[in-house]
């Protein structure tokens, strides 16, 4: 039987964007497939193994949480973390982690390290934040472009480095910086978005992709989607995509 193993990364404290929701998505999604799914939370001081999961998440947090975290995944994950994403296991980081997945957070006069796992670093601005629904355009495996709607809420303008791919076009919102187009990162197995509220229930097929990537299963047994397919439509309406 196939397995899904998911590591949620602090999930008591980053987890203020309905983070949880996401999980129970991958749960019930694989459930309802009958593969078999395993979830493992790693918190302050808890190293990980880098060969245990198939999937790493790292939700949203406030600045104190987000500071506390990131000093202890430099410390106690980090390598960790490096060598889960080399041998092509997910990391996925929505809105505070998607932070802490590149050099730095410029946070006023302090720095607050990153895991170094992409090219890119955010600097907190003191202009308007960004807020609001948003549809982002993305291919993700070249087989066309597919729509992934949310929220965003945030204050960082998040700089990719050179070279460094988006993981999608801006269709309605802001993105990572409010005028870049750009909204997100991918590289390889490595994830971020700002997209929350929460992402996966307003993106049944995403989740699907996740799952298959993650297990190796290939195309999935399809669902009855009728809630899903009407949760991601609403989104998209919210955000006039």
């Amino acid at each position: 039987m196939a397995e899904l193993r998911v590591c949620a990364l602090y999930p008591d404290l980053m987890n203020i964007y309905a983070d949880r929701g996401n999980l129970l998505m991958l749960r019930r999604r694989c459930a309802w497939r009958s593969i078999a799914f395993t979830l493992t939370a790693a918190g302050l001081g808890e190293p990980i193994d880098p060969d245990a999961h198939d999937l790493f998440y790292l939700g949203g947090g406030q600045d104190r949480d987000q500071r506390l975290c990131a000093l202890d995944l430099v410390r106690t994950k980090r390598e960790a973390l490096h060598a889960a994403a080399d041998r092509g296991a997910l990391v996925l980081g929505v809105c505070g982690g998607y932070q802490l997945l590149g050099h730095r957070y410029a946070l006023g006069g302090e720095d607050i390290p990153g895991l170094g796992l992409v090219d890119l670093e955010t600097v907190r601005s003191d202009g308007p934040r960004l807020i609001g629904n948003v549809a982002i355009e993305v291919d993700l495996d070249g087989d066309g472009p597919r729509v992934l709607a949310g929220f965003e809420n945030h204050a960082g303008r998040t700089h990719l480095g050179s070279g460094e791919p988006p993981l999608g076009r801006v269709l309605k919102g802001h993105g990572n910086t409010g005028d870049s187009g750009a909204e997100g990162v991918r590289r390889g197995s490595v994830i971020g978005t700002y997209l929350h509220g929460p992402l996966l229930p307003k993106n049944a097929w995403f989740a699907d992709w996740l799952i298959s990537a993650a297990v190796g299963a290939g195309d999935l047994a399809p669902l009855d989607d009728l809630l899903e397919d009407a949760a991601h439509a609403e989104a998209r309406r919210a955000a006039g995509a």
